[in-house]
């Protein structure tokens, strides 16, 4: 294998593919988190003892992050430097920058459908404690967007270069 398929800068992209991984799918916990919380704290105010029962879009926030987490650390133990032995390919690195990208971006998306719906759905709960179900539903379906990415991110960050199987 010459050095023009696996040139040193190859391993940036998986590095890159770990980064984007963690970013994104921490930037759309993060936002769930706060909007569902300031849902939670307008909805406290009148019904103080919903609180915990309104914590679910909070936990399925966070659950995001953890898919970007589980496919930076896959990805993270694949990325190896070009010396003598490993040859690290323009291929590992975009498909591993591709898996982070799945993820993360994924993650994005999911964390922002948990937050409008959280949001939405405690205050709503608060008014009409019939709509519990309901938000519970839609929060899984925003949830399963961000474990699309993380399945995508896991067959991609286990895939292997022709040349190195």
């Amino acid at each position: 294998m010459s050095t023009v398929e696996a040139p040193i800068y190859a391993p940036f992209f998986g590095v890159m593919g770990c980064a984007s991984a963690m970013v994104f799918s921490a930037l759309g916990a993060a936002y769930g988190t706060a909007k569902s919380g300031t849902g939670i704290a307008a909805m406290a105010v009148m019904r103080p003892e919903l609180i915990m029962k309104s914590i679910i879009p909070v936990i399925m926030a966070g659950i995001v992050a953890i898919y970007g987490l589980v496919v930076a650390v896959i990805l993270a133990g694949n990325i190896q430097p070009n010396d003598a032995k490993n040859k690290y390919t323009l291929f590992d690195g975009f498909v591993h920058l591709g898996a982070g990208l799945s993820v993360g971006l994924s993650g994005l998306a999911a964390g922002f459908a948990i937050g409008v719906v959280g949001d939405a759905g405690v205050r709503g709960q608060a008014q009409q404690p019939r709509l519990y179900v309901g938000m519970i539903l839609i929060l899984i379906f925003a949830e399963v967007l961000g474990l699309y990415g993380l399945i995508v991110g896991i067959v991609l960050g286990t895939k292997k270069s022709p040349s190195n199987q």
